[in-house]
């Protein structure tokens, strides 16, 4: 590991939405870097001007800024516009000493060291036309040859070069790569790697529109900007045997190398957005957490060490944990499911956490006993505060699912309250149809009789749900406290007991009598949240029907 401080980046092309993929690599330059109390820095890689999408570099950056992870250099948001592009970039400003941070504004420099490459002979003039690379490719492929530039343009005379240049004619700059050398570095996740140089083509550094390619680029600014670390996906190992070879011809040291692995959809292919959502964006405006996604991506290639069976990480967990030494070298499948799961989870661990304030904001007497891991149980001292908890309770509830409750009219706010509170892990689990889990208690669906009847529960005929209901009636009816679920499940299975019937008998008839579902809450949970008045309607209506 590092002796002094790393300087790692994030070097993202502003050509769209920001990726999981690059949200991954982000991550692992950011844990790097806060883990060995280094500088992490922001780079955007617009050279491409043909993939250019306007907006894209600050959408990427209000994304970053979103999931909490803004860097310590690089561009920032304005807030108000700063013209310093007729095209983009009307909204950022910058931090730190290496600036300018987004490489359409370093054109001179690329143009300057392209000069001094030509002239130290590691480059060369190319004034090959496309049709003529075209024709060569195909002609290699016929041979089953590698395609790679056969270096015609090398051979160009001085006279020659300089006639064709007077003249106007379109041309690159080419990498001359040494032919005869081995190059040889150590991968930080994979170790020892080698190439060829027989098997490395000589790269275009600077286009003819003088724009340079991203080897060029790249190379020059991990220099100039001090980076000691460079940590990227394998798809750009290939590309590494040709920065070592800039660097050297350069005379810098390069940086240390580190390349992770890919993320797989579910048949081992490249994760695309063909099978998955793969924008970062999406799932933060479909509601998903950014502590879940953090939590997920990280772990998509990375563990925190043999024996640790532990899941659930904050970002200051990461950061003590995080090594390079725990990333994986083959890919890793994204699993929506695992998502969702972490969603949960951190839904439910945030949750507890505002619900344990409230708590004992509302009673110092409080009794809040643990049921498992991030779940927990609370007893206010009095009734009063009770319902106050609960509605509080509710509200959070609320507030994580209201996108998904907008048009939705519950009468009643202490029943709106309850039947989120009965709703709650279905809430945290599946917010997205917030709706579909309340509905029943507001607006139920006329009841199909034979909702009734369950074989498993012991109900197999109408009569016999009509007696089971009938117990429902009477139990309610003698119920004086409704305030406590306990209280209603106290006063069925008393009940139940002396009916000398199985619960599962009695429960089932009542449960869908009272929701017209399917699946629901249970019986306690629904009349807890009806009430007396309502419960005893709808057994009643069913009775008569």
């Amino acid at each position: 590991m590092p002796i002094t401080p790393p300087r790692v980046r994030f070097a993202p092309s502003p050509t769209g939405y920001l990726h999981i993929g690059g949200l991954r690599t982000l991550l692992y330059n950011y844990l790097f870097a806060r883990k060995n109390k280094g500088v992490f820095f922001l780079r955007i890689e617009d050279t491409d001007q043909t993939r250019f999408v306007e907006g894209a570099a600050e959408n990427l950056l209000k994304v970053i800024s979103q999931m909490g992870l803004a860097p310590d250099e690089g561009p920032m948001l304005a807030e108000t516009p700063i013209k310093k592009s007729p095209k983009n970039l009307l909204h950022l400003t910058e931090k730190g000493a290496f600036g300018p941070y987004i490489q359409s504004q370093r054109m001179e420099l690329y143009q300057k060291y392209a000069q001094e490459l030509i002239d130290k002979g590691a480059a060369y003039y190319c004034f090959c036309t496309p049709e003529e690379l075209t024709k060569m490719r195909e002609e290699q492929t016929l041979a089953k040859l590698a395609p790679m530039y056969d270096r015609r343009c090398l051979k160009l005379p001085t006279e020659e070069i300089q006639k064709r240049m007077d003249e106007g004619i379109p041309h690159v700059i080419r990498q001359k790569i040494t032919r005869d050398s081995r190059i040889e570095f150590n991968d930080l996740i994979r170790g020892k790697i080698s190439f060829h140089g027989t098997t490395i083509d000589d790269q275009i550094l600077l286009k003819s529109d003088k724009f340079p390619t991203y080897h060029l680029a790249n190379v020059v600014d991990d220099h100039l900007m001090e980076t000691s670390h460079v940590i990227r996906a394998e798809e750009w190992l290939a590309s590494t045997p040709k920065h070592i070879e800039l660097f050297k011809a350069f005379g810098w040291n390069p940086p240390e190398y580190g390349h992770i692995p890919l993320i797989l959809n579910a048949d081992k292919s490249k994760l695309s957005k063909r099978q998955n959502d793969v924008s970062v964006e999406s799932y933060l405006e479909k509601g998903y957490l950014k502590e879940a996604i953090i939590n997920f991506i990280v772990l998509l290639g990375w563990h925190p060490g043999k024996g640790v069976e532990k899941e659930m990480f904050n970002i200051d967990e990461l950061i003590e944990q995080f090594s390079l030494e725990g990333v994986n070298k083959s890919g890793a499948v994204f699993n929506r499911e695992k998502l969702d799961w972490f969603n949960f989870q951190w839904q439910k661990k945030l949750l507890h956490e505002d619900l344990q304030k409230i708590a004992k904001n509302l009673d110092a007497k409080v009794e809040i006993a643990a049921i498992g891991e991030d779940d927990f149980n609370y007893t206010c001292s009095d009734k009063s505060t009770e319902e106050k908890f609960i509605h509080q309770r509710g509200q959070l509830l609320y507030e994580i699912a209201k996108n998904y409750l907008q048009d939705f009219k519950p009468e009643g706010v202490g029943k709106f309250m309850r039947a989120l509170l009965v709703n709650e892990e279905k809430i945290l689990k599946d917010k997205w149809h917030a709706k579909e889990h309340l509905n029943y208690f507001f607006s139920p669906k006329p009841l199909n009789k034979n909702l009734l009847l369950n074989e498993k529960m012991g109900v197999l005929d109408h009569e016999s749900a009509k007696r089971s209901i009938e117990i429902g009636v009477h139990t309610i009816k003698a119920v004086e406290d409704f305030s406590s679920q306990e209280a209603i499940k106290s006063a069925f299975l008393k009940t139940i007991a002396e009916s000398g019937l199985k619960n599962g008998q009695v429960l089932w008839p009542i449960r869908a009598a009272l929701t017209s579902e399917q699946f629901s809450v249970g019986a306690f949970e629904a009349v807890w949240v009806l009430g007396k008045s309502k419960s005893l309607e709808r057994l009643e209506q069913v009775l008569k029907s």
